[in-house]
């Protein structure tokens, strides 16, 4: 999978051992040495692999190597080495970060399929179906067979791969990395085209399978082909700082004695920024100091300790508050813990410190590698569709996963696949049921439909989130509530402002699958045709009725017995009041009084005008008076078809007549009904609202003149 050379000029920093290529090159043709021990050129990588797998069988690993070696001999790659050192290199990459012995047998085998004799049967009969399957994952699609589609559908089928067994992505990136760190005889054009996929695809992919020791390394040089300027200038601000003492060292011991005197048994490291780190703090902070190049690592034994280690660091220094972060009561989406302070040093600079026990920094650096095999235990049964059950597989894999089933051109998927991947967090939203949906950051309601029903999301008309209804545009934080309302109603679907709202490809996909298969949708299924306004007043502004017929309300305190002012009352038609509403009143030019609600908004405007209430009272002492009676209300409802006949149904149904009704432009499959209606006894209302609510599809009903929950 890699015909590259040593690149002298790439990066020198490493986390572990750098491999002496030529060396290694005439120990893999050496043979075995003497009798009854390993080939020299798979020896050292049997005995990093012993560090961490005492017990490993390396029987399997010598019978690889020799089917690796013999496979590939006559091979050579572009600097002279031969072939079966990429192999070793690669299997000693995934040997250092501790994977088990099946996956350094792939990792040896995973060339040979691809660039030689060696058929797939032949390695599932000497190594077992899940060597086999592994290295059946890593192995590239042919150009001849796809064309320019070759790489996409390759890494299709690798992902794919990863949804089964996630060692197959661990294979692919210490591939990706040798070959990164071999790149320098490649023409520059084609370093450039391999260290984009590099960032866009294969780091993403390292940071969401917590791979971490891998991701920095890749970062650095992807760095240095693609940002040469930067990357010499990052390089001569740490070299210029490494002839100075360095603050850091100071601080460690100060902490070492600290924790020493509080009894906590620590280790305690500077631990170096990568060069891409720095760079980034340097655009962050501006001017570096020597605390900014790296920062403390304190290692512990239990999770307990690591808060004890918080307490007595921010009582024994001053801490940076802002920069406390919990990972391990709450860690990443790629199984990241630790603990995030930062102190102040001796010159007064802030040092950064994590925190963390020694399996958490295990996991840190070497993430889904560190689970070792996650098939070992009892088998998992088959799924239905043949997938093996995978208990590490992250919520990520699984949403990726899903929706390139439904995206079969190669240029939608590579796109999709990188915008999905261009999201670097995640958040947890619980459902109304209990359970959780994992998305990316920005995620909206939109996206957790589509997440939770898939395409049965086509039919969601609102969303209550923490509680409170919201639209489905709404961005969800980490934390929150989701309650996905759906619609009983089987032709509804998407709106083209669905589009506008998902911010994954899953969403975005089943919406423009929706909206071709329904390309002119008629117009009424977006929402209720205004209904044309019935003979009478006006439909914005209802008027009361007339004080001939309905005996509203009387002014209190005026001339004439049993207090019936000489003055004419008229009803606001802005607030619409009955009986048995609380009222003030206002006198207007001709001396009329206005009642209003005393909710109405135009009472505070009035009496901060400087107008003086005017007492009023409705007539009838109980307060229901007689006659007919107006008053408009504002249903707010989600858009369906035939809601608008609903609802009139409903009021018809209360023996209540509509004078008049309007219907807003549906927005963000939301419509606002606004009804005048004329009641024969005030004590109907409540009745009548409750009537309304139970409409499908209705959530709200108000008086007008009252500021709704959720505006429009």
């Amino acid at each position: 999978m890699g015909a590259e050379v040593t690149n002298t000029g790439a990066p020198g920093r490493r986390r572990g051992r750098r491999i002496d290529l030529r060396r290694l090159g005439r120990a893999a043709l050496s043979g075995s040495g003497a009798r009854g021990r390993l080939p020299d050129a798979i020896d050292h990588v049997a005995k990093v692999h012993r560090a961490h797998h005492p017990g490993a069988d390396l029987d399997i690993l010598h019978r690889a190597y020799v089917l690796a070696e013999s496979s590939h001999r006559g091979q050579t790659r572009k600097s002279g080495e031969p072939y079966i050192t990429h192999p070793l290199a690669v299997t000693l990459i995934l040997a250092e970060l501790g994977a088990e012995t099946t996956t350094l047998t792939a990792s040896l085998l995973h060339d040979t399929v691809e660039d030689t004799e060696v058929t797939l049967d032949q390695v599932g009969e000497a190594f077992g179906e899940e060597v086999r399957f592994l290295v059946d994952g890593v192995t590239k699609l042919e150009k001849v067979d796809y064309g320019a589609a070759a790489e996409p559908e390759t890494f299709r089928k690798m992902l794919v791969a990863t949804g089964n067994d996630v060692r197959v992505m661990s294979i692919k990136l210490a591939d990706r990395l040798h070959n990164m760190r071999t790149l320098g005889v490649m023409r520059p054009e084609k370093q450039a085209r391999i260290a984009k996929v590099t960032r866009d695809v294969l780091i993403p992919l390292a940071e969401r399978l917590g791979v971490q020791a891998l991701k920095t390394e890749l970062e650095d040089l992807v760095f240095a082909i693609l940002h040469p300027d930067e990357y010499a200038r990052t390089r001569d601000l740490v070299l210029a700082h490494a002839d100075r003492p360095d603050p850091l060292e100071a601080t460690a011991t100060r902490v070492r004695a600290v924790l020493r005197e509080a009894g906590i048994a620590a280790e305690v490291h500077v631990r170096r920024r990568h060069f891409v780190s720095v760079h980034r703090v340097r655009i962050k902070r501006g001017e570096l100091t020597g605390s900014d190049l790296g920062r403390l690592l304190v290692l512990v034994a239990e999770d307990a300790d690591c808060y004890a280690v918080l307490g007595e660091l921010h009582t024994c220094f001053t801490p940076f508050i802002s920069e406390f972060k919990d990972f391990i009561a709450v860690p990443k989406f790629n199984l990241y813990q630790s603990l995030h302070t930062a102190v102040a040093g001796e010159d007064g600079q802030a040092a950064e410190v994590l925190i963390r026990t020694h399996r958490m920094h295990r996991v840190a650096e070497a993430g889904v590698v560190a689970l070792g095999n996650p098939y070992a235990a009892p088998e998992a049964p088959d799924a239905p569709d043949g997938e093996r059950v995978d208990p590490t597989r992250p919520g990520w894999l699984s949403r990726l996963l899903e929706w390139q089933r439904a995206t079969p051109d190669p240029d939608t998927f590579w796109t999709s696949l990188r915008d999905e991947l261009a999201q670097d967090r995640e958040v947890t939203v619980f459902r109304a049921d209990g359970g959780t949906i994992g998305l990316p950051a920005g995620s909206s309601c939109v996206d957790a439909a589509y997440v939770q029903y898939g395409d049965g999301a086509h039919h969601c008309i609102g969303a209550r989130v923490n509680g409170r209804l919201a639209t489905l545009g709404t961005v969800l934080r980490d934390g929150d509530t989701l309650h996905l309302l759906m619609s009983p109603d089987s032709a509804s679907g998407p709106s083209p402002e669905w589009r506008e709202h998902a911010r994954t490809p899953a969403a975005r996909i089943a919406i423009d699958r929706w909206l071709a298969a329904h390309p002119a949708p008629d117009p009424a299924a977006d929402g209720p045709p205004a209904a044309p306004p019935a003979p009478g007043p006006p439909r914005t502004a209802p008027r009361a009725a007339s004080a001939a017929r309905d005996p509203v309300a009387v002014v209190t305190g005026a001339a004439g017995e049993g207090g019936r002012a000489a003055v004419s009352v008229r009803l606001a038609g802005c607030c619409t009041p009955v009986p048995p509403d609380e009222v003030t009143g206002f006198a207007v030019r001709g001396g009329t009084v206005t009642v209003h609600r005393a909710p109405c908004p135009v009472v505070d405007r009035m009496v901060t005008s400087g107008r003086q209430p005017v007492e009023v009272r409705w007539r009838s002492p109980d307060g229901t008076g007689g006659g007919d009676y107006r008053v408009t209300l504002r249903a707010e409802s989600f858009s369906r078809p035939h809601l608008l006949a609903d609802l009139t149904e409903a009021i018809a149904a209360e023996g209540v007549a509509v004078i008049s009704a309007a219907v807003e432009p549906p927005y963000e499959q939301r419509v606002r009904h606004t009804y005048t209606l004329q009641l024969a006894d005030a004590a109907q209302l409540p009745e009548l609202m409750r009537a309304m609510r139970r409409v499908p599809g209705v959530y709200d009903v108000e008086r007008a003149g009252r500021s709704l929950a959720a505006p429009l």
